[in-house]
């Protein structure tokens, strides 16, 4: 987690906060937080959200948002949302509140980490190539190439590459991420 660590600490440092602090409200170890910060660990998305949490900023803040209406290919920026395997692009200018889209890519065995809810409405998933194994509340959801599925935000929800080829996904979240709060389901 490259450049997500250093924006971390610099909102724990802006805000006062301790590394302990920061850990007993996301309900992680100290160790841990300073291990992400440092970008030293791998973090899944839930946990990132409660740390965003704790900072009292949402996931969305950490985004560096393409500054073009034309997103080339490949040059979307690049997001680390948490999880392992995987890789993510944003292809969405930060004025854009309607809808956020962005684009993952996932290694055989790939994934979120866990489940975890958005303060949105709506997530749309596509299916560009490969195969994404989905819980929406519990209910699972086999995606293959060609494949798309519209479910609840709120919902609780974790994906993973099941397959043994690498998956590309594209996800739409309407209205986009707040950029000041995304919440965790309890």
């Amino acid at each position: 987690m490259s450049t997500i660590g250093p924006r971390l600490r610099e909102l724990r440092l802006a805000q006062g906060l301790t590394l302990a602090q920061v850990a007993e409200a996301a309900g992680v170890t100290k160790g841990f937080v300073s291990l992400a910060e440092r970008g030293k660990t791998s973090v899944s998305v839930p946990t990132l959200i409660r740390i965003c949490e704790a900072l009292g900023t949402g996931i969305a803040t950490l985004f560096d948002y393409p500054d073009q209406d034309v997103v080339k290919s490949g040059l979307g920026a690049r997001l680390e949302m948490g999880g392992h395997g995987i890789e993510e692009f944003l292809l969405t200018p930060a004025e854009e509140r309607h809808v956020q889209v962005m684009r993952t890519i996932l290694r055989p065995g790939g994934g979120s980490g866990g489940a975890y809810s958005l303060e949105a409405e709506t997530v749309f998933a596509y299916m560009v190539r490969g195969t994404l194994r989905l819980s929406v509340d519990g209910e699972p959801r086999l995606l293959e190439a060609g494949d798309s599925t519209t479910f609840s935000a709120r919902a609780a929800h974790a994906w993973d590459n099941p397959g043994e080829d690498e998956a590309e996904v594209l996800w739409s979240i309407a209205p986009a991420l707040p950029l000041s709060r995304t919440k965790l389901r309890p």
